[in-house]
């Protein structure tokens, strides 16, 4: 048992710091019961983790080839744990979301870390099976977020959905101090902290942006200087990386068409599987009525779909090409999101389980695959930082997805609600944020009126969901190829590549 070990302290870690992207969608409407947050709260809620995580993984990973990856990983473990305390212990959204952002340090801190700790830990077949185990937990937790997060909030309270990762945090951090050795990258290498700083100023803004534009006004000042300090800080990053000794991101990588097919599935990936179920469980909870655990529990089918394919597609998948299993993947959970957007003013839960389903077998297809296509497109030196990047992509994607998908649902919700209640606008902001049963009782409109309002909502932002994971799955079949017959070459760099797995500082 003691071989599998370090399988384990790596990933307690992971399966707690992805299960934390989702948990507190079954949570929201209780949090916002409490703190009296705001749909724009609500969203940075969720936002202000996946984009911490977002915009650090590659800063991360590159200060963990400089200082070691396992006091890397440690010291992000500890990082979150703190602020999960504080998560809990917070008295405003304000605070929450403050803390949600600190969270999202640790956990990148953890995350840039995992894939190269497992690549000097194991090898050969040990190797295979590792990563195999770490992708079904990586496609699993993000889907068993809902559920965990409603079976605490029902039985307890909500800050449980936080005060469960202390003790989860203690057990990581001892079993790896124990049993993980630690490893660093090339000798010389140095972290580019203009790079890093440069990144996370365009993410940030540009995700602001779009949470901040339906509620102030795609128009407005507010948005449109977003927009601009997120371009100028996209181009700072751009030219910052020509010159930097050691990029974040070497941006000749993406002159590679499988590259970059790679990173818009990556991009679409949690978007498209996962942007939309915060908004579902508001209404599963707000307009249908169910207790947290009942919400989450009826986004099981995503979540088993996702854990039982991961971990067969992991070994049965091995040698088949990136172009089919990444494709086919995202294809799968676009159509599971399209499928999705059937709700009608009586429909019921059930209504979504058919597409849960694709999308969760979608998301199980794709998820191990990705990693392992992003190093195959590049050349093994550059390992790392092809890992560091198709993370990074995703959780910018989950991160873009909710803020996007929430303001096309309050969108179509305003429009629903126009000539049927006083103000449309406030009303759709507050309906989306799961203030339904507020607005019953004020007697603003009929009940009928607002789950119409809210179904159309929730079925715009599923077809657009849908549309991206289809567009992504189209792009992977014709941009990444695999060349017909033996490759001399791709041979030799897939054996280079199982030999320096240390290099994979951010998968």
């Amino acid at each position: 048992m003691r071989k599998w070990a370090p399988l384990t302290a790596v990933c307690l870690g992971t399966f707690m710091l992805l299960l934390d992207v989702t948990i507190v969608t079954v949570a929201l409407p209780d949090m916002a019961g409490a703190l009296r947050a705001s749909l724009s709260s609500l969203q940075w809620v969720i936002d202000g983790y996946a984009l911490a995580l977002a915009a650090l993984l590659l800063g991360a990973g590159s200060t963990a080839d400089v200082i070691g990856r396992r006091r890397m990983y440690v010291a992000g473990t500890v990082v979150f744990a703190g602020a999960s305390l504080a998560c809990g212990l917070s008295s405003s959204a304000d605070v929450l979301v403050a803390m949600r952002g600190v969270q999202g340090v640790g956990g990148a801190a953890m995350f840039a870390t995992t894939l190269s700790l497992l690549g000097s830990e194991y090898q050969g077949r040990d190797r295979g099976v590792a990563f195999g185990v770490w992708g079904a937990v990586s496609g699993a937790a993000a889907a068993l977020g809902p559920v965990l997060g409603g079976l605490l909030t029902q039985n307890l309270d909500w800050r449980w959905i936080f005060y469960v990762n202390l003790p989860v945090s203690v057990l990581a951090v001892a079993l790896t101090l124990r049993v993980v050795g630690e490893s660093r990258g090339r000798a010389g290498q140095r972290v580019d902290v203009a790079g890093t700083a440069a990144w996370t100023l365009f993410a940030g803004t540009a995700v602001y942006a779009v949470v901040r534009a339906d509620s102030v006004g795609w128009g407005s000042a507010a948005t449109l200087g977003a927009l601009a300090l997120a371009a100028v800080a996209l181009v700072a990053f751009l030219l910052v990386e020509r010159r930097a000794a050691d990029p974040l991101l070497d941006l000749g990588l993406f002159r590679g068409a499988a590259f970059t097919g790679v990173m818009a599935a990556a991009f679409a990936l949690n978007a498209a599987a996962f942007g939309v179920l915060p908004y579902t469980s508001i209404w599963l909870q707000t307009v249908l009525g169910f207790r947290p655990l009942q919400g989450g529990l009826v986004l099981v089918p995503l979540a088993a779909a996702s854990f039982v394919v991961a971990a067969v597609c992991g070994r049965l998948t091995h040698g088949v090409s990136a172009r089919l299993t990444v494709g086919f993947g995202m294809l799968l959970i676009g159509a599971g999101a399209l499928a999705q957007a059937v709700l009608g003013a009586d429909s019921g839960w059930a209504a979504l389980v058919p597409g849960l389903m694709v999308a969760g077998v979608g998301v199980g297809v794709a998820t191990p695959a990705l990693s392992q296509a992003a190093l195959a497109s590049v050349p093994p030196h550059r390992a790392g930082m092809a890992g560091g990047a198709v993370n990074t992509f995703r959780q910018l994607g989950y991160a873009l997805g909710v803020a996007l998908f929430g303001t096309l649902a309050a969108s179509r919700m305003t429009h629903g609600l126009t000539g049927r209640v006083p103000d449309p606008h406030g009303t759709a902001q507050a309906l989306a944020g799961g203030a339904a049963r507020e607005l019953l009782a004020a007697r603003v409109t009929t009940p009928h009126v607002l789950r119409a309002a809210f179904t159309s909502g929730l079925d715009t932002a599923a077809l657009a969901a849908g549309a991206v994971g289809l567009a992504a799955g189209a792009l992977v079949l014709v941009l990444v190829r695999t060349p017909a017959g033996p490759n001399p070459a791709r041979t030799a760099h897939r054996q280079v590549a199982e030999q320096v797995p240390a290099e994979v500082n951010a998968g």
